[in-house]
């Protein structure tokens, strides 16, 4: 990085200033002459009146005209009407979110909030989607979002968040033409938001200042109903978002031949080799990783969210690798593959991978249009059930064990979740529309069965302490039944080798 990035955070004293009213009352690091004209920079002198005015002239215009709509806009459309028909006579309030610190003057890779991506299509930092009422009935929405900065105040070379500094932003006109919505400065949104009168309920969690210029007009209650009807309007995908997922889960596959290819380096270093040649795929094809990578070598498979990765990769053992790649539309797919390092499964690898695999085989024969949620996971777990009781790890019979949850020692964590622009799609959905549901075409889920014998576990065999197993897919619930979105990875033993064997030959 640049040492003079150091700007964002530290003061500028510009010779010249020419106030222009842009200041974002709700956050004070914002841009506008005012701020600047009051920093002081501690790297450079003073910028003279003649740099000033050098900076401002000699610039070609930019402006894009003709855009054609981003593809979703149709689409999105149609969720904003849903939401208007939900809280008629309602102001409503969908902020994109801000930067996180990451330390000292670097942040985190923004990524804009789900809710508000669902809505718009758009991805840019502190834009606010707003619904005022309409007399008449119905909604206005409006995207507020940063303009492009200004070239006059010399806020596009002089601020951290300036155009020279980390790109090109749209214009408001420019943007209108993407997303299908009108589109104002905003910067200037948050006085507006304190004198507007009547109900409002805002999404809260993304954006303080927003929320702190809303304080004396929302209320928990309604906030809440809001953010759960956004969730539930995400539980069934529309065309759109099947192909997304569609794509992700392709470029994720590429993602696991990728790592099997390079287990002989990952053996030579560590589980981080795994994640970095996963992480590579992730960045080509799409946005990002859709949640951190499991790469877990070893003893560490038993351990559910191994995120670390800073382990020993070591041949004779398993790799459970739980991956997504996250599309440019941010779409993201939920993979996992246990996967023998060396290609070939030991004999009781292969019994309890086997077992996991005949219980997610269950498991996905369960999803099905007009079959309950639940269903999936009760499906996977009876079969893992038995297994524990034939192997006698758990004194039957069956049924005593499923009633007592006994297999849980073992298989830990619930089979499956929906799945989407959040890797665990739609948390905030009420418990009767999510998992008390009836499956409807269109919903997507994951179906991730699995095992895990911790190395301190006294309660079963020696040979089996350090050993995890998860499967985990994609599924579509279709008209008929369902379709798996992930079928391009085997999962099957035999397969899984053969497939193992093709790549590294």
């Amino acid at each position: 990085m640049d040492e003079s990035s150091s700007w964002r955070r530290q003061d500028v004293d510009v010779a010249e200033a020419d106030p222009s009213g842009t200041q974002d009352p709700r956050d004070p690091k914002d841009t506008g002459d005012q701020q600047i004209k009051q920093r002081k920079n501690r790297l450079y002198p003073a910028v003279s009146e003649e740099l000033a005015a050098l900076m401002k002239s000699g610039w070609a215009d930019t402006e894009r005209h003709g855009l054609e709509p981003i593809p979703q806009a149709e689409h999105t459309a149609a969720r904003r009407a849903a939401l208007s028909a939900r809280f008629p006579g309602e102001r409503i309030v969908v902020p994109a979110g801000n930067l996180r610190t990451r330390a000292n003057d670097t942040d985190y890779p923004f990524r804009a909030a789900s809710e508000y991506v669902h809505l718009t299509g758009d991805q840019t930092q502190d834009a606010v989607l707003v619904f005022e009422p309409l007399a008449e009935g119905g909604h206005e929405a409006t995207a507020y979002l940063l303009p492009r900065s200004d070239r006059d105040n010399g806020e596009f070379w002089l601020d951290g968040q300036g155009e020279l500094w980390v790109g090109r932003r749209h214009s408001l006109t420019e943007a209108e033409q993407l997303l299908g919505v009108p589109c104002k400065d905003v910067r200037k949104l948050t006085d507006a938001l304190r004198a507007a009168t009547g109900p409002v309920r805002v999404v809260r969690g993304y954006d303080a200042g927003i929320e702190a210029a809303l304080a004396d007009k929302v209320t928990g209650e309604r906030d809440t109903e809001l953010t759960e009807f956004l969730s539930e309007l995400r539980l069934v995908k529309d065309e759109f978002e099947i192909t997304e997922l569609e794509k992700a889960c392709d470029s994720t596959a590429r993602g696991f031949e990728d790592v099997v290819r390079v287990l002989d380096r990952a053996e030579a270093t560590s589980e981080r080799y795994i994640e970095g040649t996963f992480f590579l795929r992730a960045r080509v094809e799409g946005n990002d990783v859709g949640y951190g990578s499991i790469c877990a070598a070893g003893p560490h498979a038993t351990t559910l969210h191994w995120v670390r990765n800073d382990g020993p990769v070591r041949s004779g053992e398993l790799l459970l690798l739980d991956a997504g790649v996250e599309t440019h539309e941010l779409y993201t797919a939920d993979v996992t593959r246990t996967l023998p390092i060396n290609g070939t499964f030991s004999p009781l690898q292969r019994k309890i991978y086997d077992a996991v695999y005949e219980a997610q085989e269950a498991g996905i024969a369960a999803v099905k249009p007009g079959a309950a949620y639940r269903d999936f996971h009760d499906a996977s777990q009876r079969v893992l059930a038995e297994k524990l009781v034939e192997w006698g790890l758990l004194d039957g019979p069956v049924e005593r064990v499923l009633e007592l949850a006994l297999q849980r020692r073992w298989t830990l964590h619930g089979t499956g979740h929906m799945l989407g622009l959040d890797v665990h799609d739609c948390a905030h959905a009420r418990t009767e529309t999510y998992v008390d549901c009836t499956l409807e075409p269109g919903m997507v889920l994951t179906v991730e069965p699995g095992l895990y014998f911790q190395t301190d576990d006294l309660t079963v065999p020696a040979e089996y302490r350090g050993i995890g197993v998860r499967i985990e897919d994609d599924i579509l619930v279709t008209e008929d039944g369902n379709r798996n979105l992930s079928a391009g990875l085997p999962r099957e033993a035999g397969a899984v080798e053969a497939w193992m064997a093709s790549l590294r030959a």
